[in-house]
């Protein structure tokens, strides 16, 4: 049973979620079954957008299905994973690069996965339950699913912030931080939806909009900026100030407990795509890492520690960030040869 309900609704393509239960987390069927249709939809007359929604209150998309990845890993298949980021990423890059409005409504947690489908799109909704996330290093791997990019083009420092802290953005924040566009309360989206899908005019989203709540990563990136700003993560540690004021208060102590190679990466491919741009270059930069991330990376303990026993007690290749040789960092972020992302 399709765990995506696609369907043309007036003059819109709908694609909802439909595992609330799970959080809508994307499963390599999911993933096939948007691109599927974004390839029907590029070139159909009479519809003017698309619209990406999801069941339930708790969640727009929390991630990927990760489980199976951990299974299939586990088991010594390595070519399931990679295939499923292969895949997924090639959607990521259909729906950055679709030639019409995408309208997405993202409540509570849009993370990882989630930001993949929800924040490429050309009108972001968010509302008051949204939260988001890119906590990626927190199992090993690095923002993937285009979320690199997304985080070099954040202001100041606050992707590198975002990206090795995995931070919860409120929605505030993530219009501040470039992962969202609109603001509009829940109740309102019924209304927004109908209209979307009666007129095709996307513009009916900023119609709709109302002031985005404060920020707060806004008031902090001040403080955010100078210890963020180290080219190493040894750098970054360091200038944390002690004691340390909001946000920071809590960043050294939640970097301590990710992956240090991952977050050695994360660091380096962020700062990599802001010189470079674009969603396929990111990608690219990104799967190098992911393809390699089950046999030479953290990816396996880490989703052991968080998801499968979840005794919070991961054992990092790494035992700390002081102690990453610039040749562990270089073989994952390397380019690659074979089983090659194609878009």
């Amino acid at each position: 049973m399709s765990e995506t309900k696609i369907r043309e609704e007036g003059r819109a393509g709908r694609i909802t979620l439909t595992r609330p239960r799970a959080l809508n987390a994307l499963t390599h069927d999911m993933v096939l079954d948007i691109e599927a249709a974004l390839d029907r939809w590029r070139e159909r007359r009479g519809l003017d957008l698309v619209l990406i929604d999801a069941e339930g209150d708790r969640a727009f998309c929390a991630g990927g299905d990760i489980q199976r990845m951990y299974e299939t890993g586990r088991a010594g298949d390595l070519d399931y994973g990679r295939r499923f980021w292969r895949d997924e990423y090639r959607m990521n890059a259909k729906l950055a690069e679709f030639p019409k409005p995408v309208v997405t409504f993202l409540q509570g947690y849009t993370m990882g996965g989630g930001v993949g489908v929800g924040c490429h799109a050309t009108h972001r909704v968010v509302c008051e339950t949204s939260k988001l996330a890119m906590p990626e290093v927190s199992i090993g791997l690095i923002p993937d699913v285009g979320g690199s990019l997304l985080l070099a083009r954040a202001p100041g420092r606050l992707g590198e912030f975002l990206g090795l802290t995995a931070h919860r953005m409120t929605a505030g924040d993530a219009i501040h931080a470039g992962f969202a566009d609109h603001f509009v309360p829940r109740e309102g989206w019924p209304a927004l939806t109908a209209e979307l899908c009666g007129t095709g005019d996307a513009s009916a989203v900023a119609r709709a909009a109302q002031p985005a709540p404060k920020s707060a990563l806004a008031g902090w990136q001040a403080r955010i900026g100078p210890c963020f700003a180290g080219e190493t993560l040894d750098e970054i540690m360091g200038a944390l100030p002690d004691p340390a004021p909001e946000p920071l208060d809590r960043a050294g102590s939640d970097m301590a407990g990710h992956s240090p190679l991952a977050m050695a990466c994360a660091l380096r491919i962020i700062r990599t795509v802001r010189e470079t741009g674009g969603i396929r270059t990111a990608l690219e930069h990104e799967y190098r890492y992911t393809a390699r991330s089950m046999s030479r990376g953290d990816f396996l303990e880490g989703i052991r520690a968080a998801i499968m026993d979840r005794d919070g007690a991961p054992r990092w290749r790494h035992e700390t960030w002081r102690d990453i040789p610039e040749g562990d960092i270089l073989a994952m972020t390397a380019p690659i040869t074979d089983h090659p992302l194609q878009f």
